[in-house]
């Protein structure tokens, strides 16, 4: 069968999987443009990659990226370190339940704490315990040399410009459709 995996050859040679992807449609649909895989389908890749790769400096310390996204989003809110689950949520761009989830299992790591704030009963607040605070501070070191050496192929020039330009598409496709939450008057 002719083209069915991509070659082993040397990868900075060889096409990537997205190109061997779009070298098939080519051939079976040249009427298609398949240019916007060249982006989206990279795109889908390369976060499944480092995904793979942020992991396990997670792992290492006992916890899921989410928890320690939730660790993160509580020590960067500064002191008291401190926030509502609906504050939680918003910071860290996941559901109510999911931040339920997590901060159940950090109360049982020991890592938050989750009060009733003593102004109203249905308000209540997680909080960095001194051992989750110890945790992200050392964690959050190791994530950001991690993600250097994932980023050491760029020059600081790429990597700014590289972060113009996601910066951009990301706030074009917040905004998406364009012209959403605006009214005729």
């Amino acid at each position: 069968m002719e083209d069915i995996l991509p070659s082993t050859e040397d990868s900075a040679q060889r096409p990537d999987h997205v190109a061997w992807v779009q070298e098939q449609w080519a051939r079976e649909r040249p009427d298609l443009d398949t240019s916007p895989m060249g982006v989206i389908g990279r795109l889908h890749r390369l976060a499944d990659l480092l995904h793979d790769r942020l992991r396990p400096v997670f792992e290492a310390a006992g916890i899921s990226d989410g928890e320690f996204d939730a660790l993160a989003a509580l020590r960067r809110s500064g002191e008291p370190f401190e926030l509502t689950p609906s504050e939680l949520a918003a910071t860290t761009m996941i559901t109510s339940g999911a931040v339920t989830k997590r901060v159940d299992r950090l109360v049982a790591a020991g890592l938050v704490t989750r009060t009733v704030a003593s102004h109203d009963g249905r308000v209540r607040h997680v909080a960095l315990t001194a051992a989750g605070r110890q945790l992200v501070d050392r964690v959050v070191e190791q994530h950001y040399a991690n993600e250097e050496r994932l980023l050491e192929i760029f020059s600081p020039a790429e990597r700014d410009q590289l972060v113009q330009l996601l910066g951009r598409w990301t706030r074009h496709l917040q905004d998406w459709p364009p012209g959403r939450g605006t009214r005729a008057t």
